[in-house]
């Protein structure tokens, strides 16, 4: 934006200054003189909340300045304050005289820019159309065109950009919203090559790089800019996010005290939509309800994050309204996307959607891009498991285990597909990881450990299991479980003994049939020397809770006609 009366101002430094910095100046003598500070003191230090208060008080003072009211918004659009930054063109406008009608095709565009910031694009688009031809109104409309997905407006604006370093940070900008974060930065380095005292651009460098993944990059780039400018919220919050990545909230939200405690911040996390943003993704999402909602049309992430946090919390229906409408153009949102269908899809026990899931994920996993990445590959084991191929689930698993040894949600799934491909001892050990108190209370997860433990020859850690939800409503299904899959596996005893509840239960001739066989199975072992006569004593007392005329058949001319021949000590009578 054009300073009124001087030269196109260079990209403005992402820093606050202390509005008093340039304030009082001392004589020498008994006596203190105040000195009224000059604008363009203010406006060099990049002092813009000096510079607006300045202006204001001349206005309300009835102090004539030239140019005021274009000061006014210059000063107010670069301190982020776009709804004053625009009353004060509109004011301009509608008060013209001469030299004001010769400056009114510029104010114009300057009202698109606050418009713009304001994120009314079609006003914005307007407002442009009727200001001056020039570099500023053609970038404008080049982040307008970008705005409104017109591909074909872009190319012709494109061509209009020039060498200089305003339009360059322009192209540059567009190629980072277009998600070319590799082009972008070899424009921004390009740039700080030639202007090494334009500091802000490595600020911008470190952001390609933050969205590259390489956050320790990153941070060792941000650093020679917030040694400078250690107030500055764009640093310091791109700083704190680089911390959130490469280690947890606590870190991320240590960064962003150097801005709460500064005495010229005031409430700056709570002005500041970024900063409230983020710090709800520092905190695991607390507050997000308060938060994110109002946001969504405002910061991108915000939608994404919003979705995160309904599903956590199971809404699954209030995530899918948030992105049935939306198109993916980035990995993370086909991911989010597919962890939407896949949830609604096995709640709802919908094909379509776990289909539509099962798509996205291998668009993803599949791709150049992301094949190699650790999001890529479990894409690629999300995938295979709604496809129920676990062996493939299990090769993409295990090459990634090693970045997941704290992560309950890979224990869970890394766990389940062991257990379904028949590696039960790792999904065992991988299943009993998980510390998720909410996890482990869900029937899935107990029902699968029972099955581990069973499988893996452990059958009293699944009955001890069941001991605990006795009287509870999955009891009953675990039961079940224990009863058929301890059969299958010949530990006949626990099978009765399970059999035997259900029979109790439940009054259906399956269940006696079972117990009958479990209890023929624990005298077989006796037999063979692989079970004690203890085990058939209880055995027997379970048959003879049953009413049914086989059980005298099976105690009285079979067990103790075996006992009595081979002088087995079993009280039969």
């Amino acid at each position: 934006m054009i300073r009124p009366g001087s030269a196109l101002v260079k990209g403005g430094k992402p820093r606050r200054t202390p509005p008093g910095a340039a304030g009082q100046i001392l004589t020498a003598g008994k006596k203190t003189d105040v000195k009224k500070p000059e604008l363009l003191e203010f406006i060099e230090r990049h002092d813009y909340t000096g510079a607006t208060t300045l202006l204001e008080f001349e206005r309300k003072a009835r102090e004539e300045r030239p140019n005021a009211l274009l000061w006014l918004g210059y000063a107010a659009f670069h301190n982020g304050d776009y709804r004053k930054a625009l009353d004060a063109y509109d004011e301009y406008l509608r008060s013209p005289s001469l030299h004001q009608q010769r400056a009114a095709g510029d104010v114009h565009v300057y009202r698109g820019c606050c418009l713009y910031a304001l994120y009314r694009y079609k006003e914005a688009e307007e407002a442009a159309k009727k200001g001056t031809e020039g570099s500023l109104r053609t970038r404008l409309l080049f982040h307008i065109a970008h705005k409104a997905n017109d591909e074909k407006k872009m190319v012709e604006l494109h061509r209009q950009l020039q060498s200089s370093t305003e339009d360059q940070l322009c192209l540059a900008a567009i190629q980072y919203l277009r998600n070319h974060y590799q082009e972008a930065t070899e424009i921004y380095k390009r740039l700080l090559m030639e202007n090494r005292d334009h500091l802000a651009l490595n600020v911008y460098v470190a952001l390609c790089y933050y969205k590259l993944d390489y956050f320790d990059v990153a941070l060792e780039i941000l650093h020679s800019y917030t040694q400078v400018h250690s107030d500055s919220i764009t640093g310091i919050n791109l700083k704190a996010c680089c911390h959130f990545q490469l280690y947890n909230g606590k870190a991320a939200e240590q960064e962003l005290k150097a801005l709460s405690n500064a005495a010229e911040a005031g409430t700056v996390l709570q002005d500041s939509d970024i900063l409230r943003h983020n710090l709800v993704v520092f905190r695991n999402g607390d507050n997000a309800l308060q938060v994110l909602p109002a946001l969504v049309d405002v910061i991108p992430e915000a939608r994404l994050n919003l979705v995160i946090y309904y599903l956590r919390t199971e809404e699954y229906q209030e995530a899918f309204q948030l992105l049935k409408d939306m198109e993916p153009n980035i990995p993370r949102e086909y991911v989010l996307k597919g962890v939407v269908y896949a949830a609604l899809g096995q709640k709802n026990e919908s094909r379509e959607y776990i289909r539509l899931a099962q798509q996205l994920f291998q668009l993803v996993g599949a791709a150049a891009t992301e094949c190699d990445t650790i999001p890529g590959r479990q894409c690629m084991a999300s995938c295979f498991f709604l496809l129920k191929q676990f062996d493939d689930v299990l090769v993409y698993l295990r090459s990634i285990r090693g970045y997941f040894t704290n992560d309950d949600d890979f224990h869970w799934n890394f766990g389940i597909a062991c257990a379904a491909a028949g590696e039960y001892k790792e999904a065992k050990d991988s299943l009993m990881a998980v510390q998720s108190d909410k996890y482990r209370s869900e029937f899935c997860y107990v029902s699968w450990v029972c099955r581990c433990h069973i499988m893996c020859g452990e059958p009293q850690m699944a009955w001890e299991t069941y001991s605990r939800l006795e009287g509870s409503s999955d009891a009953f299904n675990l039961l079940t479980i224990i009863a058929n899959d301890c059969y299958k596996m010949g530990q006949f005893y626990w099978s009765c003994r399970a059999f035997d509840v259900l029979e109790r239960l439940d009054a259906d001739p399956e269940y006696w049939d079972g117990k009958r066989g479990a209890a023929v199975g624990v005298f077989q072992q006796v037999i063979a020397g692989r079970e004690t006569p203890e085990r058939l004593q209880e055995v027997v007392s379970l048959l003879r809770s049953t009413n049914n005329p086989q059980v005298e058949y099976m105690i009285n001319k079979v067990i103790k006609k075996w006992a009595k021949e081979n002088r087995v000590n079993l009280d039969l009578d």
